[in-house]
């Protein structure tokens, strides 16, 4: 049987590519810093790879001209590369359309390294009256995405709670901290379902629907990450040679490799099963493989 190769598989693929999108102060910067473990800002490379000085890219974007082809990389995890579509709610038309020509392009690119692998689009809950605007809808009704999976990130959700505390509090006079905590977040889930946003992401009309989501809360604070962003990323992707790109940047994240070698597992268990031989030695490779930092030998005995 053939056997895939992760470092051989890193070298076809090069850097995991992921488009984030989202209106100004989305968290969207924050998000990027926690999966690369840093609080730097990223270096930023034009389309041909040459190096762009920082502030001459905040000016651009000042004068209202963004390039999305610009790619950010976080020295910390080199394994990733960023694209940024600004906030394109308050923008112009012709934003909008190369947004557009951008993620067709990449999406049907001829090498696997120049193809987008991900889109993170980021939804703020801090004005959940405004969660679904007419950039959400003009995206997920217009844009073609191709096999490209788009997770919905629902950023600052812990802004809906002081919301919910507000609405109950008189209702929480004399009750338990456990319950109280717990009435708040019944509160805070209906309030979220209240919005209506997944159901409008979801709509079957939509030309894209995220195949999952995400709550990112407290973003802002050192004790957080982004690892349920990274899982839940992980398992859209539909190609195994992306989840090993992927996972391959994830150096310190043991818990998303042993996710990743136990759904390989199960999933390799229910295709064999009612087969009298077991090939052990596949399996274990097939293990190992999501341990990108481990050296994986044969022994014969």
């Amino acid at each position: 049987m053939a056997t895939i190769n992760p470092e051989k598989i890193r070298r076809i693929i090069g850097r995991f590519r992921v488009l984030i999108i989202g209106r100004a102060n989305a968290g969207k910067t924050t998000i990027l810093q926690k999966v690369c473990n840093t609080i730097d800002q990223p270096d930023i490379y034009d389309a041909k790879g040459n190096k762009i000085d920082a502030d001459v890219v905040k000016a651009s974007i000042k004068r209202g001209n963004h390039d999305i082809t610009n790619q950010m990389v976080f020295r910390s995890s080199p394994g990733f590369v960023f694209h940024d579509s600004c906030g394109f709610e308050a923008g112009s038309e012709g934003e909008f359309e190369s947004m557009k020509r951008f993620v067709s392009e990449r999406v049907h690119a001829t090498e696997l390294k120049e193809r987008l692998h991900a889109i993170w689009y980021c939804i703020p809950m801090d004005e959940s009256c405004r969660t679904f605007q007419r950039s959400e809808e003009k995206f997920f009704f217009e844009c073609d995405t191709g096999h490209v999976p788009v997770i919905a990130v629902f950023t600052k959700f812990e802004a809906l709670r002081p919301v919910a505390y507000g609405e109950i509090k008189k209702e929480l006079k004399g009750v338990s901290a456990e319950e109280r905590s717990k009435r708040i977040a019944q509160r805070v889930e209906e309030l979220f379902t209240k919005t209506g946003v997944c159901d409008r992401l979801c709509n079957p009309e939509n030309r894209t629907r995220p195949k999952c989501h995400v709550r990112l809360e407290n973003m802002n604070k050192p004790n957080t990450n982004c690892n349920v962003l990274l899982e839940r990323t992980t398992f859209a992707l539909d190609n195994e040679q992306l989840r090993l790109c992927l996972v391959s940047t994830q150096q310190s994240n043991l818990d998303l490799c042993i996710k990743c070698a136990v759904a390989t597992l199960v999933g390799r268990a229910h295709k064999l099963f009612g087969l009298l031989r077991i090939d052990y030695e596949v399996y274990q490779y097939d293990i190992a493989k999501w341990f990108p930092h481990l050296k994986v030998r044969r022994t014969f005995i």
